[in-house]
């Protein structure tokens, strides 16, 4: 178990930044920090180290109730107490605190932490989102997602002009109506982007460093016959990496429809109607509810698919097929379901969702870990942990002076390929997990995948715009 110091993004501008000194006080408080907390019952949660120079965006923590009681003794000068007494803090620290000035360079946030270390799969998001900051990227996704959604809006409940592309699948105008929103959108911002999109295949520019990957109506079928699994999904690349990304999934039902928007971005985190979410922590695979998703064609990779949704009927609480790629990862990021995988995909059925699922722990140099009490205990009394910076506007956090030497995957969600080979967007076939259970999962997927490729089923690149410059 470890010292826990998390905060949350506040919308105030009365609250700004909050500084807690480690070293220099008396041995009883200098081990648990400022204050002292009861974690008799607290859960596991993550940790996460940087350098000053790039902050942090606070990922998911656990959700105790700390008691804790400030003295003024340990509290610096300048720190002001409103009149009301703390009440604690539950995902994040009551808003009753001003603002004081460090006096030293460097901080760390860190959470309760039980997670055993876990096996190291590859980091699908960039990086960073290039040289467009992370806001502007993120809203302009953002507003073209939701001028998409606007356009189904209008149309879910009046009359669908239907057109197949093939024996079993949709196309209807609102497709077509929805992608040409989105691209006026993306167009007027960033002329010269490059932008995949399902209906209306690549047009722009194949030089640039940015590849848009829009579904504008993912569930047609669904939509079609209003059944409430659809979405609107955009995710723009950077150097072939999810960089940012929104989903508009659309819940309800005939004459009571309603939306939800999932947002991310590389390094920040994944939300869903602001409110941050993460995968769920469920260790069991008899515990957990799974979703997985038919192509059209009935040949050997959907004949696969059939006995692996019948072995993992068998050993779960369920299987679901609900019809839309996008809606299904955003139902393992908000962790109401456990794992989705499916063979067949294209870069716009993917490129949003699998951000969502490992936003949490990429980019800014961000050091996830997993350390004893032991250890941090030592490195206070060496003086090496300097200060907690709480930023109660922004929500982000800064590192120490030297990193620990124990690193673990940050437990936020896990992508790979479902033959559990390293995954990027262009890939034909997907699984993603919330982490704790992708080996478990793999151990029977993996294998039904590798009897497919010694039929010689294709699991090479499904397309990659030719001289798109990527990182892969």
């Amino acid at each position: 178990m470890l010292l826990e110091h998390v905060m949350r993004s506040c919308d105030s501008d009365a609250f700004t930044d909050l500084w807690y000194p480690v070293t220099g006080l008396p041995s009883k408080h200098r081990e648990l920090g400022v204050v002292e907390h009861n974690f008799e019952n607290s859960k596991m949660g993550r940790c996460l180290v940087s350098s000053t120079v790039t902050p942090l965006r606070i990922s998911q923590i656990a959700r105790p109730i700390l008691s804790f009681n400030f003295p003024k003794l340990f509290l610096p000068s300048s720190f002001s107490i409103n009149s009301q007494p703390l009440r604690g803090l539950q995902h994040g620290f009551c808003r009753n605190l001003s603002n004081s000035t460090p006096s030293k360079p460097q901080f760390i946030k860190s959470v309760l932490s039980e997670i055993p270390n876990q096996k190291q799969y590859s980091k699908v998001a960039a990086e960073s989102t290039g040289p467009i900051p992370s806001i502007q990227l993120l809203q302009v996704v953002e507003t073209a997602a939701n001028t998409g959604a606007r356009v189904v809006m209008d149309a879910v409940n009046k009359p669908r002009n239907i057109t197949y592309k093939g024996l079993t699948d949709l196309v209807t105008d609102t497709d077509k109506m929805s992608e040409a929103a989105i691209l006026e959108v993306v167009r007027e911002n960033f002329g010269d982007h490059l932008i995949l999109g399902e209906e209306g295949g690549l047009i722009g520019d194949s030089s640039s460093d940015y590849l848009w990957c829009i579904d504008p109506l993912d569930g047609t079928t669904n939509f079609a016959h209003c059944y409430p699994s659809f979405a609107v999904s955009v995710g723009v690349l950077f150097r072939g990496k999810p960089a940012a990304a929104a989903v508009v999934e659309f819940v309800g039902g005939p004459l009571c429809w309603n939306t939800r928007t999932f947002s991310a971005v590389a390094g920040g985190g994944a939300f869903c109607n602001g409110q941050k979410i993460h995968a769920s922590q469920t260790d069991k695979v008899e515990q957990s509810l799974l979703v997985t998703g038919f192509g059209y064609d009935h040949d050997d990779p959907w004949a696969t698919n059939m006995d692996l949704f019948k072995e993992f009927t068998d050993i779960s609480r369920g299987v679901r097929r609900l019809g839309a790629a996008a809606v299904d990862m955003c139902h393992v990021a908000l962790g109401i379901v456990e794992a989705y995988w499916e063979y067949r995909l294209k870069p716009w059925d993917m490129a949003a969702g699998v951000l969502l699922l490992t936003a949490d722990c990429r980019g800014h140099s961000q050091i996830p870990l997993t350390i004893s009490v032991k250890a941090l205990k030592q490195d206070m009394k060496k003086n090496k942990l300097f200060l907690c910076k709480m930023s109660l506007l922004t929500g982000f956090v800064v590192g120490l002076q030297k990193p620990f030497q124990k690193i673990a995957e940050e437990a936020g969600g896990t992508v790979s390929r479902m033959d559990g080979e390293k995954f990027c967007v262009f890939d034909r076939s997907v699984l993603v997990s919330n982490g704790v259970l992708h080996a478990k999962f793999l151990e029977r997927i993996g294998p039904a995948t590798e009897k497919l490729k010694n039929k010689g089923i294709d699991f090479s690149f499904w397309y990659k715009p030719e001289n798109y410059h990527t990182e892969l």
